[in-house]
């Protein structure tokens, strides 16, 4: 097995679950990036973040869910500059009430990303 990070999208194989549903109610969604036909988007943070909250939609419909199941999402940016933008696109996609959130500066992300989302949903029919 080779130790050399992969290049592109199309070539990783990391060891996580793209969505796990705890059997509580709880689901949860592993990162999201502006990726789509395998390469991350052009355009930068507004459309990366548009790219990650679609696929990010996507994953939760495969689960069964949407938007409005959402009760934490994590953002991370490579750097706050983008925030304002990201900010708005989060705005125009998520309904009211919009999930608790952090948003974070890091280093860097995978391919190149500038924007990378991972979220936690509840199912509605769940006893609390």
């Amino acid at each position: 097995m080779s130790t050399e990070a992969p290049k592109s999208p199309a070539q990783a194989q990391h060891p996580y679950s793209p969505v796990r549903d705890t059997g509580t109610g709880l689901i949860f969604v592993s990162g999201q990036l502006g990726l789509a036909d395998g390469e991350v988007v052009a355009g930068g943070v507004a459309a990366q973040t548009r790219q990650a909250l679609a696929n990010l939609g996507t994953k939760l419909a495969a689960a069964g869910l949407e938007f409005r199941h959402l009760v934490k999402i994590t953002v991370y940016l490579t750097t706050m500059d983008g925030r304002n933008t990201m900010d708005r696109i989060y705005r125009e996609t998520l309904p009211e009430p919009l999930p608790a959130r952090t948003c974070v500066a890091v280093a860097g992300l995978p391919y190149g990303a500038q924007v990378e989302l991972d979220a936690i949903a509840v199912r509605e029919d769940t006893p609390r």
